[in-house]
């Protein structure tokens, strides 16, 4: 049957997997390190590291999104930007 019915790119296939690779980065970190204990963010959130990849994830979604819709440059710098707002909400958040 194969996956040709989803119409996977290997784009499409390299962003799944980079998600994966995410999951498992943050299994591993927080069986090495345990860090249970929430951190308040310059937002007023209690957040985990889990919440912290969720904000990082979605926020990086919406950059794109936005940069679709407004500018008329190539793809990547959205995702440069995308970096430095996770690095940002790891950080700060």
């Amino acid at each position: 049957m194969g996956l040709s019915w989803m119409a996977w790119t290997w784009q499409t296939a390299t962003f799944f997997s980079v998600i994966a690779l995410f999951l498992v980065g943050m299994t591993v970190w927080e069986w090495r390190r345990p860090g249970g204990n929430p951190r308040r963010g310059i937002l007023g959130l209690d957040t985990t590291r889990g919440d912290r990849l969720f904000i990082s994830l979605l926020g990086s979604a919406y950059i794109h999104l936005a940069w679709l819709a407004l500018a008329t440059g190539p793809l990547w710098i959205a995702t440069i930007i995308a970096v430095i707002y996770a690095l940002a909400v790891f950080r700060w958040v």
